[in-house]
């Protein structure tokens, strides 16, 4: 049975850039965060895994937005006996579950101290927030009405 605890969580990168764009007034903004995770073994010490959770918010040509935004965090966590593809699903969906509340609360707090209307992200499970970890049971949409 898989074993595993947190040793560490760190913010490896929060930035906050203001995008000048012109626009009328009223306008509306869709603000879609995109979400990434990767896990890593630590070469040294295969018990050590590092979890990189992130989430961006980035204004593109087709799509502007008023602001970019980068919420990067790293956990380190010790894992024991994740021995089959069943045992890294569920520490990749519980390891997410302990960290998103972290970068959720980052997200609100980057754009509350920049002074414009902060963006609280939904409260998710873990075991929706990625498509590799959804079931056939699980089905998420973020409405862009809800996030902002």
């Amino acid at each position: 049975m898989i074993e595993y605890s947190i040793r560490g969580l760190s913010a490896d990168e929060l930035s906050f850039k203001v995008n000048h764009i012109q626009a009328a007034p009223n306008t509306k903004y869709e603000i879609k965060p995109f979400f990434t995770r990767r896990i890593q073994t630590a070469q040294e010490n295969p018990a050590i895994n590092f979890v990189i959770l992130e989430c961006k918010i980035e204004s593109t040509e087709d799509q502007p937005k008023p602001f970019d935004l980068i919420a990067r965090f790293v956990g380190i966590f010790e894992v024991k006996n994740m021995d089959t593809a069943e045992d890294r699903r569920t520490f990749a969906i519980n390891a997410t579950e302990t960290m998103f509340p972290y970068l959720r609360a980052a997200v609100t707090n980057l754009t509350a101290a920049a002074l414009v209307n902060p963006l609280t992200l939904p409260i998710v499970s873990g075991a929706t927030l990625f498509p590799e970890d959804r079931g056939e049971q699980y089905t998420i949409k973020f409405d862009p009405q809800s996030v902002n």
